[in-house]
């Protein structure tokens, strides 16, 4: 037995001196390690090479649990590009401190893991994550905490929608949302897509689900909304004052969330995306009729407007700079309006892919001018007539 126990010990610590090099976990002096060494060096080389896969794509990280895949996901997209500082402009200023370790049971770990980055003998810290160390098949495997924290929640299922909560859920919006998925879903001819969503009390509890104990970039964050996507499954967590009993969603987000499952955003053209995002679901908390209705108001009311201006130079006229109801994008929502009437959405489609957005437009007016007979030249007659036809 001595033997044996030897010879792994040494396995081991062979591994980890040649990963000495890419070593970036540094462990608290003060910290109670598991006894068995063995144990606690297989722990902390495994955890440390789960912290270096995290720079790369979530499913290159080959140290998430299988079973817990997408709940993990989003805790990761937290984590990536903790180690970065633009303020001191290096890409490895905060380093991942082990600052905890609890023992769950004879086969798992409750880590807590914080990123620190120290100048001039001054801490600084950029985040503090805490996960969750599986053992299995003699090697440990990490996942976050949402699963554990959120067992004994309650559970319903509407069609292709599961939501979790903890006391009581809006049936009635529940269906609402359901019918807005497969509305969009028919849109973009997307099939058997499960959605399952976490109806948090606000951003406070959300992040204590998933494992967020502390994060900079969110400091006086009140509301938020996490989500990730992984093959036919899209998992969204719900951090705003209406979600703890589903009193209400962000139609506007969704369908963003239904387009991403069909195509990658940052392949769209980001400003007609917003279009339609504003005729199909409002946005910050108005519908698309007080929206147009508040833009005709402040903005078609000056009859020398130039829409391809607006177009290359981008105005909010919200009342707040907090929201963002950009001219553009009520012109686009016009626009898409016109082309889905009269083309159907296989129109629409076509125009979202016309290219990025890009200075001059001129993409955007290629696609335009095929689909619609609108050009550059005829834009601002042409969309005046739009804004006209509403009443």
């Amino acid at each position: 037995m001595k033997f044996k126990f030897s010879l792994t010990f040494l396995t081991l610590a062979i591994a980890v001196v040649t990963k000495a090099q890419m070593s970036i976990l540094v462990i608290n002096p003060n910290i109670n390690l598991p006894k068995d060494s063995v144990e606690s060096l297989l722990l902390t080389s495994t955890l440390n090479d789960f912290l270096i896969a995290t720079r790369n794509s979530n499913d290159e990280n080959k140290l998430v649990l299988a079973t817990e895949r997408i709940e993990t996901y989003i805790l990761l997209d937290e984590v990536n590009g903790m180690e970065k500082s633009g303020k001191f402009k290096s890409d490895i200023f905060y380093k991942p401190y082990l600052t905890n370790v609890v023992g769950l049971n004879d086969k798992s770990y409750l880590l807590q893991v914080s990123y620190i980055g120290v100048n001039d003998n001054v801490p600084y810290i950029r985040a503090s994550f805490e996960l969750i160390a599986n053992k299995l098949n003699n090697t440990f495997y990490y996942s976050s905490t949402l699963k554990r924290n959120t067992q004994n929640w309650k559970v319903l299922t509407v069609n292709n929608c599961t939501f979790h909560y903890k006391e009581s859920i809006n049936k009635a919006i529940a269906k609402e949302y359901q019918q807005k998925v497969t509305l969009f879903d028919s849109k973009l001819k997307l099939l058997n897509k499960i959605t399952e969503l976490y109806c948090c009390e606000d951003y406070t509890e959300l992040r204590k689900l998933l494992g967020i104990e502390y994060k900079s970039d969110y400091n006086g964050r009140q509301v938020i909304i996490l989500s990730s996507v992984l093959a036919d499954k899209t998992l969204i967590l719900l951090g705003t004052k209406d979600s703890k009993h589903f009193d209400d969603y962000e139609k506007h987000d969704l369908w963003h969330n239904r387009l991403s499952l069909a195509i990658s955003r940052s392949l769209v053209n980001n400003p007609i995306d917003e279009g339609c995002a504003f005729l199909y679901g409002g946005s910050w908390g108005l519908s698309w009729k007080e929206i147009l209705n508040q833009f005709k108001t402040k903005v078609a009311s000056d009859k020398n407007a130039d829409w391809v201006n607006y177009k290359e130079n981008p105005k909010n006229f919200a009342d707040s700079e907090i929201q963002r109801l950009m001219i553009d994008y009520v012109v686009n929502a016009l626009i898409v309006q016109k082309i889905e009437k009269e083309k159907g959405f296989s129109g629409v489609w076509e125009f979202l892919n016309c290219g990025k957005f890009e200075k001059g437009n001129e993409n955007y007016y290629k696609a335009l001018e095929r689909i619609t007979g609108i050009s550059k030249v005829n834009y601002n007659a042409k969309v005046w007539e739009l804004i006209n036809l509403e009443k």
